[in-house]
């Protein structure tokens, strides 16, 4: 089995091969191995990360936070490999904003929730086609929530199957290609809304069965309602508990795609700036949190990265 030291050289080597550089974490991670060394231990225990993290004094509780991070991420890494690893709870050292860790949906829960927005029941009865192609429209392309709520009529071109997302975040704009299949959902959805209304009168695509834009926060208090419909979130009475998110099906499609291309053995480190432009990312480095930040797509280039160096390749 592998020294601490020998499995963080290869962690620190897969991170760098997607384009981290790494450099100060690297080196915070060395102290640690070696501090778990000095103990006698063969391998990380929570209370290990613990004493390590908060061993400097007249610090802040956020530089404790921040290096017991580092250590969880290794943590996590480390136990597909080696059982006996412990990762350190989350939230034992509150000291900074910590970036939810997103839901990834099967297929079938997919199907669950569409299925469940399908009977959603409104005066109308547009309520439920708008929700089933909200989620539909994110999963198939990927958009964020608040992309596709402000999508207009005019940004839809459906002879052309192109999507023209306008200003969004960092004031970015891009086109996105639609799928057949996903071209031919919006176009159903388009002779079932209506272009006018008694009251009131939108170039909003995605729209409510008063007529008006769909909002954000009508969205994500149906899709809390629907997870939980599904099983996906608890609820007590009228009250429902923490869930995934409606961002969470964008994430699952950066997922699956990522996922797809190791399997397929697609070269990964070229193909993500095609990904982040696509995606409407600012840095391709936001891009590279789902491999560093989702367990499964971490292993997945730990072996890609292995498998080239067995090839002999670069």
């Amino acid at each position: 089995m592998r020294t601490l030291g020998e499995a963080l050289t290869e962690y620190v080597a897969v991170r760098r091969a997607l384009g981290t550089q790494l450099r100060q974490p690297a080196v915070t991670l060395g102290h640690f191995v070696e501090f778990v060394e000095r103990q006698g231990a063969a391998f990380i225990t929570t209370d290990l990360g613990l004493r390590w993290a908060m061993a400097p004094i007249g610090v802040q509780r956020a530089t404790w936070a921040r290096r017991l991070s580092q250590v969880r991420r290794v943590a996590t890494w480390l136990s597909a490999h080696d059982p006996r690893t412990q990762i350190p709870p989350a939230r034992i050292l509150a000291g900074h904003r910590r970036r939810l860790q997103p839901h990834i949906f099967t297929d079938q829960e997919i199907t669950d929730l569409i299925t469940a927005a399908g009977r959603l029941t409104s005066s109308k009865g547009l309520r439920a086609h708008t929700y089933t192609t909200l989620i539909g429209l994110l999963t198939t392309t990927g958009l964020r929530p608040g992309e596709a709520l402000r999508l207009e009529r005019a940004d839809v071109d459906l002879e052309r199957g192109m999507l023209f997302i306008r200003d969004s975040k960092f004031g970015k704009s891009r086109f996105v290609p639609l799928h057949e299949s996903t071209r031919a959902a919006l176009a159903s959805y388009v002779r079932r809304r209506p272009v006018r209304h008694a009251h009131t009168q939108t170039d909003a695509f995605l729209v409510s069965d008063s007529g008006r834009p769909l909002s954000g926060s009508a969205a994500r208090r149906t899709f809390a309602h629907l997870t939980s419909a599904v099983g996906l979130r608890s609820a007590t009475g009228r009250r429902i508990g923490r869930g995934p998110r409606l961002q969470d099906v964008r994430h699952t499609f950066t997922t699956r795609t990522l996922v797809e291309w190791y399997r397929a053995g697609r070269d990964v480190t070229r193909e993500l700036p095609k990904l982040s432009t696509y995606l409407g990312h600012s840095d391709v480095a936001h891009t590279y949190w789902y491999i560093a930040g989702i367990p499964e797509l971490l292993h997945l280039a730990t072996d890609s990265l292995s498998g080239r160096r067995a090839g002999g390749g670069q």
